[in-house]
């Protein structure tokens, strides 16, 4: 018996899954237990010049209506027009695979109730080619997972590794990543930490069975790092990181996307350039670590092929991890109530005073000061904080009275560090 695949969305990572499929074929079959074909793919210009050997159409019926496709693998991207596809093929009988996070992150509760015991697998969303979705999953299933932090962006990554190597700022490194293909014309998802928030929401659904949204969670991308930054991670032991944190505590669970500092001897502030890696600690195994290629056409279509041997095989797992709800077990944390430390770059008048005028408003929210740079230039200075623990509502509110001092230039900019 041969498994028919149709593929929706046949660019980068639909080619790299028909190709390998087929130049793999014999390894495949064997590990599969049967023949697996792509016998049609869905692109939307059928008259461009694609490197794969399979039958084409611009017609998406021409697959989801199709009685003799087993497996639809949706690689087409978006939201809404992404879950109309996905939902008539999981109303069709038909398995699916998708690599498509921003559809998951918005719809996976209601794709999860519309498939129920028809295999829905998603491994290639989160991390390319790093299974980190079955680990969750499956492997750690005997767990309570405590905390979840993930490098899952790979142009973030190499821009920050690049500015900290190099020395050079951001916009300098954001031109270098776009010309070498490592961020997109429009880098907007990538660098405002979207794209790694779609992917932390859905390995915070496998973990705590929380049904958040991206607007449901506090989101910071890189866009204003600045050179000072890195001098005070440099001079404090700390790397600069775009994490997606996720976190466990008590009956709550905590989940936030931004740059922070790690200490530089962590073996997560190692994993730089394009690469992605993630930390998961479980009360039972303790922490596991994932790291590998988190983009790329072989590389995603690695594990898009691995769910399609799953399928093949007739594994079963639950598509979010769970056969039974754990709605309303765990209540996501606000935003206002996180507790971290804090760095704060403050931009001041280089006059006698001024310190003690910081402090005094820092102290009036109950933050205490850990360490300090002094960064004095031609009248200005730049002050560079560090604090003790505090709650994000109290850093947010200090911030914004420290803006509004007459000694203060400039809007003063804070990054959360990680123990």
């Amino acid at each position: 018996m041969t498994i028919k695949i149709g593929i929706i969305g046949v660019g980068t990572v639909g080619s790299s899954v028909a190709n390998i499929l087929k130049q793999n074929r014999e390894i495949i079959t064997a590990r599969a237990g049967k023949e697996i074909e792509v016998v049609i793919g869905v692109v939307k210009n059928i008259n461009k010049k694609r490197d794969v050997d399979i039958k084409l159409t611009d017609n998406i019926n021409d697959v989801i209506n199709n009685k003799d496709i087993d497996i639809v693998v949706e690689l087409m991207g978006g939201v809404d027009e992404a879950f109309i596809v996905v939902k008539k093929a999981l109303e069709n009988k038909k398995a699916v695979i998708t690599a498509n996070k921003a559809l998951l992150a918005y719809h996976r509760y209601e794709l999860q109730d519309i498939a129920k015991d028809i295999p829905f697998e998603f491994e290639a969303s989160i991390a390319g080619g790093i299974p980190i979705v079955n680990a969750l999953r499956d492997g750690l299933s005997a767990n309570h997972i405590t905390s979840i932090k993930g490098i899952l962006n790979g142009t973030c990554n190499y821009i920050l590794t690049k500015m900290i190597s190099d020395g050079t700022d951001y916009n300098v490194m954001l031109k270098e990543a776009q010309d070498l293909g490592y961020a997109e014309v429009d880098p907007t998802l990538d660098i405002n930490g979207s794209d790694a928030a779609h992917k932390l929401l859905i390995l915070a659904s496998i973990a705590y069975g929380i049904d958040a949204k991206p607007e449901d969670i506090l989101i910071e991308g890189i866009q204003e790092i600045e050179p000072l930054d890195i001098e005070f991670a440099k001079k404090f032991n700390y790397n600069l990181k775009l994490l997606g944190i996720a976190k466990k505590i008590g009956s709550k669970v905590e989940l936030r996307v931004h740059p922070t500092f790690i200490n530089s001897n962590q073996l997560m502030a190692k994993i730089d350039g394009v690469m992605n890696g993630v930390s998961v600690v479980g009360d039972m195994v303790g922490e596991t670590i994932y790291y590998g290629a988190g983009a790329g056409g072989n590389a995603t279509a690695s594990a898009v092929i691995a769910n399609i041997i799953d399928i093949v095989r007739n594994k079963k797992s639950p598509m979010l991890g769970f056969k039974k709800s754990l709605e309303g077990k765990l209540e996501l944390i606000k935003a206002d109530d996180i507790v971290s430390k804090y760095y704060i770059r403050i931009g001041v008048i280089d006059q006698t005073g001024v310190l003690s005028e910081v402090s005094s408003v820092l102290a009036q929210h109950n933050i205490s000061i850990e360490s300090m740079l002094q960064k004095p230039n031609d009248g200005v200075a730049n002050l560079l904080l560090s604090t003790y623990e505090c709650k994000e509502k109290s850093i947010k509110n200090a911030i914004s009275k420290l803006e509004s001092l007459d000694i203060s230039i400039g809007k003063p900019h804070m990054i959360r560090i990680e123990s």
